[in-house]
């Protein structure tokens, strides 16, 4: 399985429990526009009941809404814990997404480290064998030098 495909699973301090993951999900879905678009509608329609004799409706919830901020500090209350769990999470599968790319990183710095040192170590053997070379090459010139006039001693 690859990385990336491994960020999708549940890992971390919660585990891939059920509740964790109902909790991401809710979690979530409090960050969508669905859920905002519909919050406001349901705060609208709360205030517009309770302040108008709309649809001749018995007030439950008069100016100051009292009861709508009850809701709300409820649901403020539960959806905190939910996002921080669900950060958490994230965090989580983040950190064991970058360790692995660390761990992959890192296992190709020292493959090419390693190529680098061969390559480095048939260049010093190249210069040493080119040294080596020339030496040689100069010798034979010596010798070849040295056969010359001994030739040219005994021709003339």
């Amino acid at each position: 399985m690859s990385a990336a495909a491994e960020t999708h699973h549940d890992l971390g301090a919660f585990g891939g429990d059920r509740f964790g993951q109902i909790a991401e999900r809710v979690a979530r879905f409090f960050g969508t526009p669905q859920y905002i678009v519909g919050q406001t509608i349901i705060v609208i329609l709360w205030i517009a009941m309770n302040t108008t004799a709309l649809l001749n409706l018995v007030h439950f919830d008069k100016y100051p809404y009292i009861l709508l901020n009850l809701a709300f500090s409820t649901q403020a209350a539960y959806a905190a814990p939910l996002i921080l769990l669900a950060q958490t999470r994230q965090a989580d599968r983040d950190k064991v997404f970058s360790d692995r790319v660390d761990a992959r990183h890192t296992r190709h710095e020292r493959a090419v480290k390693d190529e680098t040192d061969k390559l480095y170590q048939l260049l010093q053997s190249n210069t040493e064998l080119t040294t080596q070379d020339k030496a040689l090459t100069e010798e034979v010139a010596k010798l070849t030098r040295a056969i010359h006039e001994l030739l040219s001693k005994q021709s003339g």
